[in-house]
Formats: structure tokens, sequence, C-alpha cells
């Protein structure tokens, strides 16, 4: 009887071969997570007919979660597959070959290569890029798709009567609490502030989603000026009713803007609407408007991109951030780039009770949560590779010093092992500094709403000092400093027992206390702001000193009630 015939291992096995068997794996597993992505996404416009909130909550977070349990899914079947070669930069790069001809005609290929790249980056912690197995110049490299085909035009004749129309066809089954009115009004807004009524109106025939909200984005048509627009439009129970007008670039940049979560927006070609609204809103990153409307890995690498192409056309180096050095973070930037790198570093002083996987923690939880619009997004990055020389001694001295286990500095060229990068703000303490009296007292007064605005969705800060928090560059207050960020709910907010003259003078407190107990009354010095701004900030916000105010944002959160934030302010409201 003859023997079997040996099979040959993945060893053996020539490296095209291998291509072409696991190159068509990573693309079906692409293939998937886009099906699961847009079915999550289609589910908004359920939830906010439902008025279910806690469900699309809960889709959000599991959208966030989608490309990370499918990226880790493909990658243990690849090792599984390929066995030793898995690490064969041969096999890579035939499998890079036959991937972008799998995903030549997608409409969201510059997507598809981004999830090529995630599985690369996780095989190989390739320091700095490697062209031959990543792609690291898309062939649709920026949105150049076709932004009209995402439109739907409408002729105006009268501005109530093409707003009520736009909004019925999005939603050509839906109950409306008064949309007659609710257009009429939004019309008086429009019409009073252009200079003459519209010519046309174009708005993306999907609406957007996000939280208890719904918004139609387009443009106004004005002779050949083009005026940004959306509205926002709410469902309480009474039916569907429009409740803010924003008009211009600043109100649409504060809608999508990075201290916000994603939106849920049903389109085919990611790169047609981005470009579209790239026309609505040209300061915006092409990064920022990816990870505006969920595709954040794909943000990353617009990012990533940007950065290099900033490093090609300047001579700038690197250096230590403007404001108080951090004792958790060294971070620094480059003074023409509105980018900020944030590395943990090897140790932390005694006051700081946390460890570097608590910090990491903490990010992770702001990525998941809802950011309220007060929490600065940060994507993280590893590996990064620069020359040396794009570094200022003081940056590498103090790198060296802080941050030596997960920062290599050589001879010619510095890597970044870990790495949180995100939009720079002025901090508040140095905005204080040198900004005029009405805009301190602007600027404190929209700290005490940042802080109620977190305690809203659940957050609390923890630590209050004004160089934790920072100025975008439409005035808001947003917080950046995550170490001390906890949940509302996880905490224990108490008033100081009562004490005897003896308590007071003693070395150790009458009272017990975990680190899990907050007493309000010591706000006042923790805010730590300058005698005349303490008074304009406890005019506002003296109720954040009181313990039942914080109980009842407690039992509210934990009751499940979903507090209303809104992207804009009261005076753009209808009602």
């Amino acid at each position: 009887m003859s023997a079997e015939p040996r099979r040959p291992t993945t060893t053996e096995v020539p490296a095209s071969r291998l291509a072409n068997e696991t190159a068509p794996l990573i693309a079906t597993a692409f293939e998937e997570h886009q099906a699961r992505f847009a079915a999550i996404t289609r589910r908004a416009r359920v939830r906010f007919e439902a008025r279910d909130w806690h469900a699309a909550v809960d889709d959000a977070v599991e959208r966030l979660e989608l490309y990370a349990e499918i990226v880790r899914h493909v990658e243990d079947e690849l090792r599984r597959r390929l066995g030793p070669a898995v690490g064969d930069r041969d096999v890579w790069t035939g499998m890079k070959a036959l991937y972008s001809g799998l995903v030549a005609q997608r409409e969201d290929r510059e997507i598809a290569e981004t999830f090529f790249n995630s599985l690369t980056r996780r095989i190989f912690a390739t320091a700095g890029v490697d062209p031959n197995i990543e792609f690291i110049h898309s062939d649709r490299e920026g949105p150049q798709g076709r932004p009209l085909d995402l439109l739907r035009p409408y002729p105006v004749t009268s501005t109530a009567e093409v707003l009520e129309r736009a909004v019925r066809d999005a939603w050509p089954d839906a109950a409306f609490a008064d949309l007659r009115a609710d257009a009429r009004r939004a019309a008086e807004r429009i019409d009073g502030h252009l200079d003459r009524p519209p010519d046309a109106l174009e708005v993306v025939e999907a609406p957007f989603f996000r939280r208890k909200g719904a918004y139609l984005v387009g443009r106004l048509r004005v002779g050949a000026v083009s005026v940004p627009l959306a509205l926002a439009l709410l469902n309480d129970g009474g039916g569907i009713a429009i409740d803010a007008v924003l008009l211009g670039e600043n109100d649409l940049s504060i809608l999508f803007s990075f201290t916000r979560s994603h939106f849920h927006v049903d389109v085919g070609s990611p790169a047609d609407l981005v470009a579209f609204l790239k026309q609505l809103m040209p300061r915006k990153p092409v990064a920022e408007l990816y990870i505006s409307i969920g595709f954040h890995k794909h943000g990353k690498t617009e990012l990533y991109r940007d950065l290099l192409r900033y490093l090609g056309s300047s001579d700038e180096a690197f250096d230590l951030a403007p404001g108080t050095p951090g004792m958790v973070m060294v971070v620094f930037a480059m003074p023409g780039y509105d980018v900020a790198f944030k590395v943990i570093r090897d140790e932390f002083p005694p006051a700081k009770v946390i460890t570097r996987q608590g910090v990491m923690r903490k990010y992770r939880l702001v990525f998941r949560h809802d950011r309220a619009g007060r929490l600065v997004e940060a994507q993280e990055f590893e590996h990064l590779r620069f020359p040396r020389s794009r570094f200022t001694p003081a940056l590498l001295d103090e790198l060296e010093r802080g941050c030596a286990r997960h920062v290599a500095v050589g001879t010619e060229d510095v890597v970044i092992h870990h790495a949180y990068v995100e939009r720079r703000v002025v901090p508040l303490d140095v905005f204080i500094a040198g900004a005029t009296s009405h805009e301190r007292a602007a600027a404190v007064v929209d700290l005490g709403r940042s802080i109620k605005d977190l305690a809203a969705t659940n957050i609390f800060p923890g630590d209050l000092l004004p160089k934790n928090f920072g100025l975008t560059r439409h005035g808001r207050i947003v917080c950046y400093d995550y170490d001390e960020l906890s949940l509302l709910t996880d905490l224990s907010f108490r008033e100081f027992p009562p004490s005897s003259a003896e308590d007071e003078v003693a070395d150790e407190p009458w009272f017990g206390a975990t680190p899990h107990d907050v007493f309000p009354e010591e706000f006042p010095n923790f805010v730590a702001l300058p005698p005349d701004l303490r008074e304009v900030f406890e005019a506002r916000h003296r109720d954040l000193y009181d313990v039942g105010y914080w109980r009842r944002i407690q039992r509210r959160v934990a009751g499940g009630e979903i507090v209303d934030i809104f992207p804009y302010e009261p005076s753009q409201r209808l009602g």
C-alpha cells in the first residue's frame, strides 16, 4: 500500500500561491465590515423615529467596536493559515498587489486600503512605514469623488415651502409636530440672515443622526455665493420638529467638531460625502471629516498622510507644547501645525495614583463615550518614525528623561512607540494670561458649562485646574486631560462632616475618605481662578459647589435619562 503524499508546509509553498489564497480572505473580511457597519448605521433612522435613545447609544458603541473585532478575527485566521509565513514580506507584497485589484472598483476603496494597512501594522509593528506592504499613497488619495450625486436639489420660489418639502422628502412617512409652522420660522431665520432670498437649496439625501438629534445638511445658493446650512430636528414624542437653523461654516464646523461623537449617515461613497462636506467647511481637515461620519481608522490614515505632507513642505521642528508641563504626559507639537502629540511618561509623581494601563483605559473610555462637544478625540499611533533633526534639543532631553521606555532616540531617527495625536487647543491658563477681560469672563463661564455638559453625559473630569482645559478656535472650552477622568456614577459626592476646633488643626483628617469620594465644597480651591474670574464663575456656576447638584445629576444618569446636549446655542433654537 503506497504512502499518502506529504503535503507541503507553508514555508515550502511559493509566496505567490500563499498571496493568492489569503488576499481574498482580507477582501471578504472587509466586505463583512462594511455590510455590518452599514446595517448599524441604517438603524439610526429607526431609532430616531421610534425615540429609542438607549438603543441608539448602544448602536454607537457597537459600531465603534466593530472594526477592531473584525480585524482581530481576520488576523487570527491569517496567522492560522499562514503559520510561519505570516511574517514573510514577500507574501504580503503579493497580497497587497492582489488585494488592490480586488478592491479597485469599490466606491469605498480608500477605506479598504486602510483596512489592509491595519492588518500589516498588527502583524509587523513596523517603525515608520513600508510602501511594499502598506498603502501609503492611495490611488484615491483625498476626496475626489462625485459629491453632486449625493445631493437632492431644489429650486427656491419660497424659502418656507422648499424647507418643508426637503424635510418631508427626508421623512416621507413620518409624523410631524407642525412642519409648516416650523418651516416658516426657519425660513424667517434664513431670510433674515441672507442679503436676498436664496435661488436654490441642495441637501444631502441621507439625514445625519447623532444621539437624540437628526440633521439635514446642505447649502443654499444665493447668486454666486454658497451658504452652508443644517436643519436640526428633534423627535420629542409629539412628532418630528425643526429645532434649530445652523448657517455658515462656523456653525457647521461646531456641529462636526472633533469634540463630538460620530454621525450615523447612510451614504454610498464616503469620499463623495467628505468631498461635499469639505466644500462646506474648507478649514476642516479631511481626517476629521472621515472621523465625523464614523470612519475613524481611515481618518487616522488621512491624518498621518497630512502630517507627512507637512513635514515634507516645511522645516519646522517638534518642540514642547505651550502650557504647564503635564505630570503624566509629555506633549509636543510644531508651531505651524494644528496637531499635538502626547506620550505617556515612564514614571508618575506620587500625587498621581494611576498606572500607564490606567491612563490608556481612560483614553479608551473617551473613545467609546459620548463626548458632548467637550472632550477632544485622540487617535492612537504606534511606532512613528521621524528624523532626529526635526526635534528641538529641549524636547529630545524631555523624551529621553521621561519616556525612554517608549521612545527610542537614535543618532538619525526618533521612534515614538506609542502616542496619542489630537487637535491642538489653547490651554485655558495660557489663554487667561493674555486675553481681554471680556474674553476671560466668557471663557470661565463656558468652563462651568463644559463641566455641566460632561456631568450630563456621566463624566467627571476629576482635575478642574484650568491647565487641563482648553479653547477651540470657536472659543468653546473642552477637556483634554483624562488621567483623572471618571464616570460620574462611580463616584460618591459627599459633604464634609462636622468638625471641632481640635479637628481643624489635627495632623490627620477627622473623617475617612476613599479615592471615589468627591467633596464639591473643595472645588473653589481646585478651580484655581484669579479672584475676579472666580467671582464671574461663581455668579453663574456656584451650584457646582453643592453636593445636591451632583447627586441630582447622578440620579438622572443612573435612572437612564439621556440628557439633551445641543451642538448649538439656545439663541439658534426656533422655540
